[in-house]
C-alpha cells in the first residue's frame, strides 16, 4: 500500500514528514489473490464503464449515481450501513459478528486501536505507530486511563520475572 500523507487527517504530522505511506501487507490468507481477482475483475464490474477515479475502493456505479469515487461522506456511510448490516450481533436473527456492538464510523477505529495498545503495551510510541500519528497526541487524545488499568499493566509487566524463574 502506498498512500499520500495528504490523504490523512492528520497529514502535517511529524509521523508522515510530508512522505508517503507505505505499507506492505503480508499475503495471509491467499490476500494477493484476492487483491489480484479484485483489481482484474470485480472492481469493473462495480465501475460499470464510468471514469476510474484511479483509487483501490470505489462505489457500485448505478443510474442514479455515476460517481465510482468515494468522498468522506460516502465513505462514512457505506461503513456505517456495513457496520450495521454485517457487524452488529441481532438478538432475534442471530446475524451479526459482534454481539453488543453500536453503529459507529471509521474514525471510531482509530480510538479503539489506540485505547487498545495503550493498556496492552502501556506505550504511547506503539500507539501512535498504529494511528499513524505522535506520541503527544496519543497522550492527549487517548491515554485516559484508570488507575486501576496503569496498575494492571505493571503487575503484568512484573509478574514477567516470575515466570522465568
Amino acid at each position: 500500500m502506498l498512500i499520500p500523507a495528504c490523504a490523512f487527517k492528520n497529514s502535517t504530522s511529524s509521523f508522515f514528514g510530508n512522505k508517503p505511506f507505505r505499507l506492505v501487507l503480508p499475503d495471509l490468507g491467499g490476500l494477493y489473490r484476492y487483491i489480484e481477482s479484485y483489481i482484474n475483475g470485480q472492481r469493473a464490474l462495480l465501475i460499470n464503464g464510468a471514469p476510474d477515479p484511479g483509487t483501490f475502493l470505489v462505489k457500485t456505479v448505478k443510474a442514479t449515481s455515476r460517481d465510482a469515487a468515494y468522498n468522506q461522506n460516502t465513505f462514512y456511510e457505506a461503513w456505517r450501513l456495513i457496520t450495521q448490516r454485517y457487524g452488529i450481533q441481532n438478538p432475534y436473527t442471530g446475524r451479526g459478528a459482534i454481539k453488543g456492538l453500536l453503529p459507529h464510523g471509521p474514525h471510531n477505529v482509530r480510538d479503539v486501536l489506540a485505547t487498545h495498545i495503550l493498556k496492552q503495551t502501556g506505550s504511547y510510541e506503539q500507539a501512535s505507530y498504529a494511528i499513524q500519528d505522535t506520541p503527544e497526541t496519543v497522550a492527549k487524545h487517548y491515554g485516559r486511563f484508570l488507575p486501576q488499568d496503569k496498575a494492571a499493566l505493571a503487575a503484568l509487566i512484573l509478574n514477567r520475572v516470575w515466570e522465568a524463574a
